[in-house]
């Protein structure tokens, strides 16, 4: 008998190796949570244990398995008594459990593993090397936590570490929830608003209350009154009873809310703070110092991201920004939260706006509609497309939406008596409506943070040389009465580069823009703005990913405005760059109606030849082979019998099989036929209910009410959030690929945690489609696939759970592995080859802007498994990759080992758009120069986006193919620039390159049946 075995890594190789320097102590305490070792330490200092010594030390700094080592060697090795407090079980920490419990045993140490999140863990017990009832007493004094509960646990460590006798204290029960402060008349009713602010009960047992505190202070001098709370956790059913309860009692105007993670899931379908019946805003509590954080693009660590912004917004928080930061301390030792002014007086800011937007009535409350202005395909590049927004017909969700405030009782002035057509052609022409003098604008913008001034000014010089400014006034298409504006966005840089600087992270805005912003905010005082449709530019200009500061164009452009953002359901990637960054409440639209291609014309005709020939053959020879050759020859002028894929030299009868194929799969083709609008039924709604029932066999009668229902969903979710009442969340995806969990659309959209992906449900359907490639490439080649390039990007990657991603591992031989419990992706497994059965493909990632901000664990991951991978001893056949940089020397084995490109940090793009949209190339060569020159910076393996073009141009040179994967119907191929930009930049790059490499487009939207077009 043979035992194959897998070799498995965790998600802790990816991090950096570091030596904290620590020397031993009697009592080694460690933790993620900062709170845990602030009360240990606190505890320590309050019980003068005489010679003993402890060390309290994060984990946070010991993930990486050689900074495991070093500290299991040089500390834990020379300790009495060690005490591991874990988040989310042993997974998450595997390879340090492992070292610790093995030099425990090796030594005869006393071990304690315990859970940091209060659950019961069976594991963590079994393998700790401490009696049950001592076991039972730590966690207990942990689990309920408090001075003394904190002291009996450390008297009970020097006990175990032979430092001291047992005093067999138990734990003491403490309130798990309870009130705080009371800041103002909390009874009383003569407040400007009134706020609940919700916060851990660890922060206070720690004494780290001074960022919480100082929040509260602010409220309270903004004129709020304030009820502050602790919880254990708003998961615990004692603590959801009593905050359910405190908040019905207080009834708030606005939650503060300063706990992590998600409320639901885990068969809980709600939050008990969705009792207040208002917006909850997710304040930031950042583990990175503020020198960190100001010198970081992304904001937020990848841990913070996910625990303080992605899960919060699963229960529809929304971002408010940071208000601290931890204090600079040694490597390894805790830190307090130090408040923020700044980023507090900001959240102040923004939740007096959204509280307002309640008390106001709705004839008094000024309202913004904004309306982008997306490039357009003229060959100039200057054209746009006024009103564009992503699957939705923007003039007549106007109207739509103005008929709803009217109804509603808003100031809308002659606005309700206007037709589509009057909004198209009142703000589809030139800028005519003078809005903002130079002299005003310029006492504005003079109160503006000097970077954003700087970086303005330095990019546009002054704002007399605007073309925007005319007569002494900005000039904007807008048009303003009652309380109602609507308005297109202008142009964030020149008219000719529209297109290029449509998405561009470090273009400032120029003064034209600036004006547009500071007039609606100012000017016309806006309360609420309503941003239609996916997408405008205000969430791509300058400034962090997440927690922006005061100078990132985002923040100083929209300030405390709060905006609701009408986007389509199925862009979650996009959605969450807007939600992030502007704290907007994201309604999910309807995407637009979709068909069946069918056949027309001359593909009509092919296709009743074909038709007509299977009817002769067998019959009459003389006419099958007329019709035959007619066939083929009218398909040859078609220009389909190539784009049907047979090689040189296949004969005719393999020809037609080949061609029919290509005529069904054409057919059969999803392609979009109109727009949605905005608060209305959705077009031809039984032919999309047909095609997701039928094909995902889900009960039409469900899928009809789903769909039926949206449309008025839509509506009253946007009334609803100009009302300032919490609007219920809902994911993103595309309801074609049987997603009929984001029907009814109408919800506040979330995306998925980035650390399930990919899902196993990805890895399960990515199976198929790997068959697929492999079967497809063995077929056309005679030989295995070895070398592919695979086109991978972020929306694609949130909506189906990242089933590009996983794909790229299967051909690897490569599967992720993932916590039971929570579905995280913990590590990944590289199977054998005896299993594989079949050579390992060389897989290199193309990343879109948007994965790279999005996944950045994700390609931690994947640069794992190329390592590991590399690192096998496996025949040169069978591995190709280990194969090519066997022998090298360190250096030049890991600039080698290269497979992960995409665009410069902060850009987005395959820079070619601007050159396709206005022309100006003249051969292909010039779009794939650009093309390379765009792509050319590697990330992983501690790579942040360094430039390397020839290692990029030397991967898809090598290639054997090329694949884009569309994962849903709710797009054409021909009608997404996008795709053109990326899958052509591949493909001309590659030309240019002398490499002929299989161009493949994969059609995942129908789950379960890929499939692979050349």
């Amino acid at each position: 008998m043979h035992l194959l075995v897998r070799e498995r890594q965790g998600v802790e190789a990816q991090e950096v190796a570091e030596d904290l320097g620590h020397a031993p102590a009697d009592i080694v305490f460690l933790s993620f949570s900062d709170s845990d070792l602030l009360a240990v330490e606190r505890g320590w200092d309050r019980l003068e244990p005489g010679d003993a010594t402890l060390r309290a030390v994060t984990l946070g700094r010991l993930r990486h398995p050689m900074s495991i080592d070093l500290y299991v060697e040089q500390t834990i090795a020379g300790a009495r008594c060690v005490v591991v407090r874990l988040l989310g079980g042993l997974e998450y920490w595997r390879y340090g459990a492992e070292e610790v419990l093995a030099c425990c045993e090796r030594h005869g140490l006393a071990l304690a593993f315990l859970a940091g999140d209060g659950r019961d863990d069976a594991r963590l017990a079994e393998w700790s090397r401490i009696g049950a009832a001592y076991h039972a007493r730590l966690e207990g004094f942990f689990r309920e936590g408090g001075d003394a509960n904190i002291d009996a646990a450390l008297s009970l460590m020097l006990h175990l570490a032979g430092r001291g006798a047992d005093d067999g204290r138990l734990p003491q029960a403490l309130p798990p929830c309870g009130p705080y402060r009371a800041l103002g008349d909390i009874d009383g009713g003569d407040a400007g608003f009134r706020a609940c602010v919700v916060f851990y009960r660890a922060s206070l047992l720690a004494a780290d209350m001074a960022a919480i505190d100082a929040l509260g202070d602010a409220l309270a001098a903004a004129g709020a009154t304030v009820d502050m709370v602790y919880v254990a956790s708003p998961k615990a059913e004692a603590c959801a009873r009593w905050l359910s309860a405190r908040l019905e009692a207080f009834r708030p105007d606005i939650v503060l809310n300063a706990t992590f993670f998600a409320t639901r899931g885990e068969g809980i379908c709600a939050s008990p703070l969705d009792v207040a019946g208002c917006p909850v805003l997710q304040v930031l509590l950042p583990t990175s110092t503020r020198p960190a954080w100001a010198d970081s693009a992304r904001g937020l660590s990848q841990s913070d991201l996910a625990m303080q912004v992605v899960l919060p917004e699963l229960d529809g928080r929304l971002n408010a920004g940071a208000i601290s930061f931890k204090t600079e301390t040694a490597p390894g030792h805790p830190a307090r939260h130090e408040p923020d002014p700044d980023g507090i007086a900001r959240v102040v800011a923004r939740a007096r706006s959204w509280a307002r937007l309640g008390q106001l009535a709705p004839s008094a409350r000024r309202v913004g509609i904004v309306l982008s202005d997306y490039p357009g395909a003229g060959d100039d590049g200057t054209s746009g497309q006024a009103a564009h927004a992503v699957g939705l017909d923007g003039f007549a969700s106007v109207a739509s939406i103005v008929g709803l405030l009217a109804g509603a009782g808003y100031a809308t002035g002659d606005a309700a008596g206007r037709s589509v057509r009057d909004w198209a052609d009142g703000l589809g022409g030139t800028a005519t409506s003078a809005t903002v003098s130079l002299a005003a604008y310029r006492t504005m913008f003079d109160a503006l943070p000097i970077a954003f001034r700087q970086a303005v000014e330095t990019a546009w010089g002054g704002p007399e040389d605007d073309p925007a400014l005319r007569e002494g006034f900005f000039h904007h298409r807008a048009v303003k009465t009652g309380g109602l504006v609507v308005a297109v966005q202008p142009d964030r840089g020149q008219a000719q580069d529209r297109k290029a600087s449509y998405h561009d992270a470090d273009l400032p805005p120029r003064h034209a823009y600036v004006a547009f912003y500071l007039w609606l905010r100012s000017a016309c005082a806006l309360d609420a703005m309503v941003h239609l449709g996916a997408h405008g530019t205000l969430e791509w200009l300058p400034g962090k990913a997440v927690a922006l500061s005061d100078a990132c164009a985002p923040e100083v452009l929209c300030g405390n405005v709060p905006v609701i953002y009408p986007f389509i359901i199925n862009n979650p990637g996009e959605a969450a760059a807007a939600k992030r960054r502007l704290g907007a409440v994201m309604i999910g639209h309807m995407t637009p109606p979709v068909r069946q291609a069918g056949l027309h014309g001359d593909l009509a005709d092919l296709e009743r030849l074909i038709d007509e020939y299977a009817a002769a053959d067998g019959l009459d020879r003389r006419r099958g082979a007329l019709l035959r050759a007619d066939i083929l020859t009218r398909a040859a002028d078609l220009g389909v019998l190539d784009e049907s894929g047979p090689p040189s030299g296949t004969d005719e009868d393999e020809c037609l099989a080949r061609l029919d194929a290509y005529l069904c799969d054409v057919k059969d083709l999803q392609i979009r036929d109109g727009l949605h609008v905005f608060g209305r039924p959705a077009p031809f709604a039984g032919e999309l209910v047909h095609g997701i029932a039928a094909q995902f066999g889900l009960p039409p009668d469900d899928v009809e009410r789903a769909i039926a229902r949206s449309g008025e969903a839509e509506a009253h979710a946007l009334l609803d959030a100009l009302d300032g009442h919490f609007i219920e969340p809902g994911p993103a995806g595309a309801p074609t690929r049987g997603r009929a969990d984001v029907l009814p659309t109408g919800r506040n959209l979330y995306t998925i945690d980035p650390r399930a992906v990919p899902t196993r449900a990805a890895c399960e359907l990515a199976r198929a489609q790997a068959a697929l490639l492999l079967q497809r490439h063995l077929q056309e080649q005679g030989e295995p696939l070895r070398r592919i390039v695979i086109d991978l990007w972020g929306s694609a990657s949130l909506r189906t759970g990242g089933e590009d991603l996983a794909l790229a591992l299967l051909l690897m031989g490569v599967e992720p592995e993932w916590d039971r419990a929570s579905g995280r992706v913990t590590g990944i497994a590289i199977m054998p080859l005896a299993v594989l059965d079949r050579p390992r493909v060389d897989v290199t990632l193309r990343i879109s802007g948007l994965f790279r901000d999005a996944f950045p664990a994700q390609i931690g991951l994947f640069d794992q498994a190329v390592r590991a991978v590399a690192a096998r001893e496996e025949d040169a056949a069978w591995n190709t990759l280990a194969a090519s940089v066997r022998g090298m020397d360190e250096g030049d084995r890991d600039a080698a080992l290269t497979r992960i490109f995409g665009a410069a940090p902060g850009t987005y793009g395959a820079g070619v758009e601007s050159a396709l949209m206005r022309g100006d190339w003249d051969a292909r060569g010039d779009l794939a120069a650009r093309y390379l020159d765009a792509s050319g910076w590697a990330y992983g393996g501690g790579r942040e986006g360094t430039a390397v073009r020839d290692a990029f141009a030397a991967r898809l040179a090598d290639s054997d193919a090329i694949l884009h994967v569309q994962d849903h119907a709710e797009i054409d191929i021909l009608e997404s620039p996008d795709i053109a930009a990326h899958w052509g930049g591949l493909a001309a790059a590659a030309e240019s390159l002398g490499a002929a490499p299989a161009l493949w487009h994969g059609d995942t939207s129908r789950v379960g049946a890929p499939r692979l077009r050349a």
